[in-house]
């Protein structure tokens, strides 16, 4: 059998790196847009632009054809989540494979989380891959612990065998909307940290958007029907410790800039590799209005990336109403 993976990005690198090698590893088929990285995999074992200096493994092979993932039979699904639905439209889905969601996002105007997506073009068995994973680690091996959720108890545990690997650690979970919601709100909060570190507002007002932002991913987490507990897990809580603390972090980064005054739209255009929380927090903010849920921070991260005032945005946030924790 083979496992499939959409996305040539680090993400999608790291993860078929992980599924190749070793000697519990497959035959891994991993489709990406550019044509250089597919034949720099294919040639020199190496994804150059995205993942350099990571040698891959013998089974990990590139194609250019998402038709040639029909003869996979779990698919790892890493494309950018305002790009799900389109990439899905255009695969080879006859054979029903199953989909491992591990992008992390909201769609943009139907405020849907990227299962629901998949449900949208098609009925298919589909699980979620999240956590704190920064790709560079998972793919030299260093011990990584994530959650894999599955509304099927049965096929769950079964991906989980299927999946893990000597360092790469799976939790068994049946919330797909909590292990989705974490993944999502997480990216958004980490560019308000990074916001925090660049524009040098120290190390008590990170620790203040970690705790309340968790609070915003709890609140909006219960209202779309997700535990508690799930989002207290890898999937939530450990993914937003990860992300809001470290520049190898894409959103904590954009945060970086944003802090240091530059505009959004230019640090956008100059990036390489896509920031997931500047497409979600205007969704998420949507989403969560719609559902009666107050989320200042990711708000005030929103008006951030839209161009407000750092200083006005900050002064909004303090001066709010004080209240019981």
């Amino acid at each position: 059998m083979t496992i499939g993976v959409i996305g040539g990005g680090a993400w999608g690198t790291a993860l078929a790196q992980t599924m190749a090698d070793g000697p519990m590893g497959e035959d891994v088929l991993l489709w990406a847009r550019e044509a250089q990285v597919v034949a720099d995999i294919n040639t020199l074992h190496e994804n150059r632009a995205f993942l350099p200096g990571v040698k891959l493994a013998p089974r990990l092979c590139a194609c250019e054809d998402l038709g040639a993932l029909a003869a996979a039979d779990v698919w790892l699904v890493v494309s950018p989540a305002q790009h799900l639905r389109r990439v899905l439209a255009a695969a080879p889905l006859a054979r029903r494979p199953t989909l491992v969601l591990c992008a992390k996002g909201l769609e943009a105007g139907s405020h849907k989380l990227m299962a629901e997506v998949v449900r949208d073009v098609a009925d298919l068995p589909l699980a979620v891959l999240s956590g704190p994973t920064f790709a560079a680690e998972v793919a030299r091996g260093l011990p990584t612990a994530a959650t894999l959720a599955c509304e099927d108890d049965q096929l769950g545990a079964a991906l989980v065998q299927r999946l893990v690997r000597g360092h790469l650690r799976l939790y068994q979970s049946e919330d797909v909307v909590g292990a989705e919601i974490g993944g999502a709100v997480k990216n958004v909060l980490a560019i308000g940290c990074g916001v925090v570190e660049g524009a040098g507002l120290g190390l008590n007002a990170r620790a203040a958007l970690i705790a309340r932002g968790f609070a915003e991913m709890q609140r909006f987490g219960v209202a779309r029907g997700a535990r508690p507990e799930t989002l207290a897990g890898l999937s939530g809580l450990g993914d937003l410790v990860l992300t809001c603390t470290s520049t190898n972090s894409r959103n904590f980064s954009l945060g970086v800039g944003l802090g240091r005054g530059q505009p959004a739209a230019e640090l956008l255009a100059n990036a390489r590799t896509v920031a997931e929380g500047a497409a979600t927090a205007p969704v998420l903010v949507a989403a969560a209005r719609a559902v009666g849920v107050d989320m200042p921070i990711a708000s005030a991260v929103a008006e951030l990336l839209d161009g407000a005032s750092l200083t006005d945005t900050v002064n909004a946030l303090l001066a709010r109403p004080l209240r019981a924790e």
